[in-house]
């Protein structure tokens, strides 16, 4: 088994088709990923000017839920058995990191 081969129980092995694949995931995973970034940086970059700044708070809140929303979304495209049999899960952890980072922004906005 080489390093490229991955088993995933349930799935047939059709020998040749995870470079096709693979190419074919990135595009849609590069989108997601940039559009996640974009709204953590966003969130990151919101200050709310003071307690009474909820237009702010809002803002921080709705940028990272399209950040989790974005991440949830790569990383579910990655859960695919298809998918994680040609690409593996590493692909995922940038759309988690950026998720877990959106989830602590929004529980520590004030």
């Amino acid at each position: 088994m080489t390093a490229e081969h991955r088993e995933v129980p349930g799935v047939p092995d059709v020998p040749g088709d995870e470079g096709c694949l693979r190419r074919v995931v990135s595009v849609p995973l590069a989108i997601l990923y940039l559009i996640a970034s974009f709204f953590l940086c966003t969130a990151l970059s919101i200050r709310p000017s003071g307690g009474w700044d909820d237009e702010a708070r809002a803002g921080i809140a709705l940028s990272c839920v399209l950040t989790l929303l974005a991440g949830g979304a790569a990383a579910g495209i990655v859960a695919l058995r298809p998918v994680c049999r040609a690409v593996g899960w590493w692909w995922a952890a940038p759309a988690l990191l950026m998720a877990v980072a959106a989830a602590i922004r929004w529980a520590t906005a004030q």
